[in-house]
C-alpha cells in the first residue's frame, strides 16, 4: 500500500504471529497503526520493538468489549480482523470462549466499521472447507465437508464459516467493503509452540533433544506459507478495489512448499542437525476421545487471488524453516 495515501489502520489481533508482522509492514510503508489485542494467545513481546514508532498505537482489550473498540473504528480508515481464537489445542481445550470469540467479535467488528463503512478484511482459514476428499487444490467456492459436532475440532473451523457469512450479508445488504480472506499454514519467526502450531512445535522439540511428536502416520499433507507474502497478499488485498464481497486463499506455492507431515519432521530434524527422534502419537493419545479429526489434505488453489491481484509467493518453506529455527536459536 506504499502508492497509496497514508491511513489509520486497526488490527485487531495485532500483538499475534501474523498481526505484528503486518503492522510492522504497514508501519514502514509510513501508516499510522493502531494494535488491539486481548493477549490470550498474542504477546506484547512481538510488538515490543514497535514501541518507539510515533505511529504505532497499542491496546489491551477483548474484541467482546464493544465501548473499548469504538473510538479505535471512529479512527480507522482500513481494518484488518485478525482477532480470533486460534491453534488447535486453544480450541479444543476452550470450546465455548473460542465460538463467543470468533462469532461476537466478528460480529461487533462488523457493526462498528458500517458506521463509516470502513474496509474490513476478515481473516478466515482453511479449515472452513473441512475434510475434503482426494488430493485436490482447495478452491474458494468448494462445498464443505465437516465432521459431527460432538468432535470439538470442527468448532474452529465453523466459527470462521460464519465469519465468512456475517461479513458477506454486510457486504450484500449494507454494502460494507468486506474481505475474506482464508489462511492457509502461515509460519515464521515469532509463531508460538504453546497451542498446537506444528512447525514451531517440531523445531523448538528438536532444537531441545526432544521427541519430535508426529500425529497419527504423518501423511497429512499441508503447504507452508511464509509469514512475509502473507502480509504482501494482506497488503494487497486491502488495497483492491474489486476485493469488497470476494473470498480469497492466501498461501504458498505449492511446488516448494507442500509437504506431508512426516516429511516436515525429517527436515527439521536435518536443518536443526538434531538428534531427536520422531515419535508417532495416536490422535486418541494427543487430543482427549472425541475432540479431534484431522483433515488429510490442505493445499490452496491461488488462481483466484493472482487474478485479481498479481500474488505469487516467492519463500521456499527450506528458507522459512531456517529463519524461523534462527529466530528460536538466536
Amino acid at each position: 500500500m506504499r502508492g497509496r495515501n497514508r491511513m489509520k489502520v486497526l488490527i485487531t489481533g495485532g500483538a499475534g504471529f501474523i498481526g505484528s508482522h503486518l503492522a510492522e509492514r504497514l508501519l514502514k510503508d509510513g501508516h499510522e497503526v493502531f494494535v488491539f489485542d486481548d493477549l490470550s494467545t498474542g504477546d506484547l513481546d512481538n510488538v515490543h520493538h514497535l514501541e518507539g514508532n510515533p505511529k504505532f498505537h497499542m491496546k489491551v482489550g477483548s474484541v467482546l468489549d464493544r465501548d473499548a473498540l469504538e473510538p479505535l473504528f471512529a479512527e480507522a480508515d482500513l481494518v484488518y480482523h485478525l482477532a480470533a481464537a486460534v491453534g488447535v489445542n486453544y480450541v479444543i481445550e476452550n470450546p465455548l470462549q473460542s465460538l463467543t470469540t470468533n462469532i461476537r467479535g466478528t460480529e461487533i467488528v462488523l457493526e462498528l466499521a458500517n458506521r463509516k463503512k470502513t474496509r474490513v478484511l476478515i481473516a478466515s482459514t482453511s479449515e472452513v472447507a473441512g475434510k475434503k476428499n482426494g488430493k485436490v487444490m482447495f478452491s474458494e467456492d468448494d462445498d464443505r465437508l465437516l465432521g459431527p459436532t460432538t468432535v470439538t475440532r470442527w468448532n474452529y473451523s465453523t466459527s470462521k464459516a460464519v465469519d465468512e457469512m456475517l461479513g458477506l450479508a454486510y457486504w450484500r445488504e449494507k454494502k460494507l467493503p468486506v474481505v475474506i480472506v482464508r489462511f492457509f499454514n502461515v509460519i515464521g519467526p515469532r509463531q508460538s509452540p504453546n497451542y498446537g502450531m506444528v512447525v514451531p512445535r517440531f523445531i523448538k522439540q528438536a532444537l531441545l533433544g526432544h521427541p519430535i511428536t508426529v500425529y497419527n502416520d504423518g501423511e497429512q499433507k499441508r503447504c507452508f506459507t511464509d509469514i512475509e507474502d502473507a502480509v504482501d497478499g494482506l497488503l494487497a488485498l486491502g488495497e483492491h478495489p474489486e476485493a469488497p464481497g470476494e473470498i480469497f486463499n492466501l498461501g504458498g506455492d505449492a511446488d516448494t512448499n507442500e509437504i506431508s507431515i512426516k516429511s516436515l519432521a525429517g527436515k527439521i530434524k536435518n536443518l536443526t542437525e538434531s538428534d531427536s527422534p520422531v515419535e508417532y502419537v495416536p490422535y486418541e493419545k494427543a487430543f482427549a476421545k472425541g475432540s479431534y479429526e484431522d483433515l488429510n489434505y490442505r493445499v490452496p488453489d491461488l488462481t483466484k487471488i493472482n487474478s485479481f491481484t498479481g500474488y505469487e509467493p516467492s519463500v521456499s518453506l527450506d528458507m522459512t524453516l531456517r529463519k524461523i529455527i534462527e529466530y528460536y536459536e538466536s
